[in-house]
């Protein structure tokens, strides 16, 4: 899947210069092009059909995984007090002698992905094989909000390790069983993507791009890091922030959820470490540091869906199609972000070091709303807006100019007014309409703002207490002036609730455009 933000209008330039991509799911499409001199190669494993069969070469994630499953089984068997079991479990020959036949293995499919721009990634055939050596015996346990937003675990934080001196090695080994791959079929097609397991409950957060395509009827499978699938089902997913909460089927009671940080604590220019599923590379792990903080991101599914838009960390760890849902770590192993999008040059052009993770503060409370009711409320201003600039006391500033304010909302509660310009929610400054709907998005009903807005030529603070955004809210990216869902918005992207007058003006606006 491929989405760009909105390109800068006449009059203010946009803070994205760039197209941004969400990073699709890869899917068993068409290749990633390969950087000249480097082409990729990796073609799909194929499972062994038959007993006697060749021997087929193991990925790289199988043969970790068998490994990683071995050593278990020695440690296990240490503490036990036990002869530890042989370090190959596939090869161990029974104790009266007989060779052992070899361990029929779990098939592993892997995939490439093409990017192109404005066409959603998946259509191919992609085959996918559930473990039939997992739990079957249900054990559904009573839903738990407790461990959401939980900062620590037995291994995080990472003792040794801190911003001014992270030891990867040591944060890699620490989280990397509560990072999962997510697959999802529908139909002759599939994708693939990343996700985090946040509670012993089985939930995993992912972006909802990742997994749209359980919406038509697909199947989602999770494949942890040791290698074992399970089924999962879609809790629920929100379309406005890009993310969704999966929960796995008959869970195992060994899952490791991650501890989840505080974005608010982020600062640029610290280290970061990203964990995900890159093109069906499964357990790949890259370092980098935050670029940036509050990076108006806009991205959308197709022409049809409502624009996810987000305050984004901006990092410069490589991140790329498969990676999309996966967490964003510090340098003590808790979670940041979820790694959603990344810029590109041109539509082969892959990372480019500009990625984009949602903060796991936005995270949190849209994963806990997704969890209890199955949607997430968001706030909600009622007005439509416009990039431009305000000058004010001999300076001149950035701004989201308001076009309309809708009758009875917060904003005209408040006070606003067409053609101001709010320069700043609270302490943060506002580049655009873009930015300031990505602050809203990020605060909750109920929340008492100020906005610093420029009227006349004079600067003055008005107090807004926001609403809960109404279901009937639709986006049309384009139409609704660079705030895709804090306006009014009816079917078709026509405002609703406007005198004709206002109705005029609104179309004139958008004739202007």
């Amino acid at each position: 899947m491929t989405t760009s933000p909105e390109q800068p209008r006449p009059g203010g330039a946009h803070p994205q210069d760039h197209p941004t991509q969400p990073l699709p799911p890869t899917g068993a499409t068409q290749p990633l092009p390969a950087q000249a001199g480097a082409p990729h190669t990796a073609a799909p494993h194929t499972a062994p059909s038959d007993a006697g069969a060749p021997a087929q070469r193991l990925s790289p994630a199988q043969e970790w995984a068998r490994w990683d499953a071995a050593q278990r089984e020695r440690r296990a068997a240490e503490q036990s007090g036990q002869q530890a079991a042989p370090s190959d479990p596939w090869t161990a020959s029974p104790s009266d002698g007989t060779p052992a036949q070899p361990r029929r293995r779990r098939p592993w499919v892997w995939a490439t992905a093409g990017v192109v721009a404005g066409v959603l990634v998946g259509g191919g055939a992609m085959g996918l094989a559930l473990d039939q050596d997992g739990p079957v015996a249900g054990n559904e346990r009573s839903t738990s909000l407790a461990d959401i937003g939980r900062t620590s675990t037995e291994q995080v934080p990472v003792a040794g390790s801190s911003a001014e001196d992270p030891d990867w090695q040591a944060v890699a080994s620490a989280v990397r069983a509560s990072v999962v791959a997510i697959e999802v079929t529908s139909g002759s097609s599939g994708s693939q993507g990343s996700g985090v397991i946040i509670d012993e409950d089985g939930h995993v957060v992912t972006n909802n791009h990742v997994v749209s395509g359980a919406a038509q009827g697909g199947a989602v499978a999770v494949t942890l890091t040791d290698g074992r699938i399970f089924e999962a089902e879609v809790v629920g997913t929100d379309v406005a922030t890009d993310l969704a909460v999966l929960r796995l089927v008959d869970a195992p009671d060994d899952l490791q959820p991650a501890a989840l940080g505080d974005s608010d604590d982020v600062v640029v220019g610290e280290p970061v470490m990203a964990v995900g599923n890159p093109l069906g590379l499964a357990n790949t792990v890259t370092t980098g540091i935050v670029s940036a903080l509050d990076r108006p991101v806009s991205t959308q599914e197709d022409a049809r869906s409502e624009a996810a838009v987000t305050n984004a960390i901006q990092i410069d760890a490589a991140v790329n199609p498969g990676n999309s849902g996966g967490p964003l770590f510090d340098a003590q192993g808790r979670v940041i972000g979820i790694t959603s999008s990344i810029a590109t040059l041109s539509q082969q052009s892959g990372s480019i070091g500009l990625g984009f993770a949602i903060p796991v503060n936005l995270t949190k409370n849209v994963a806990s709303q997704l969890i209890e009711d199955g949607q997430a409320e968001h706030a909600f201003l009622g007005v439509t807006m416009s990039d431009g600039t305000a000058t004010a006391d001999g300076v001149t500033r950035r701004g989201a100019v308001v076009q309309t304010v809708q009758e009875g909302s917060p904003a005209a509660e408040g006070g606003l007014q067409p053609e101001d310009v709010i320069v700043a929610i609270g302490d943060d400054p506002v580049g655009g309409a873009e930015s300031l709907t990505a602050f809203v998005r990020s605060l909750s009903s109920g929340d008492d703002v100020t906005l610093t807005v420029v009227r006349g030529g004079e600067t003055r603070e008005v107090d807004v207490t926001l609403s809960t955004r109404p279901d009937t809210l639709t986006s049309d990216p384009g139409q609704q002036d660079g705030q895709p869902d804090q306006g009014q918005g009816g079917q078709g992207g026509l405002p609703e609730d406007l005198t004709p007058e206002q109705l005029w003006e609104w179309f004139q606006q958008q004739q202007g455009r």
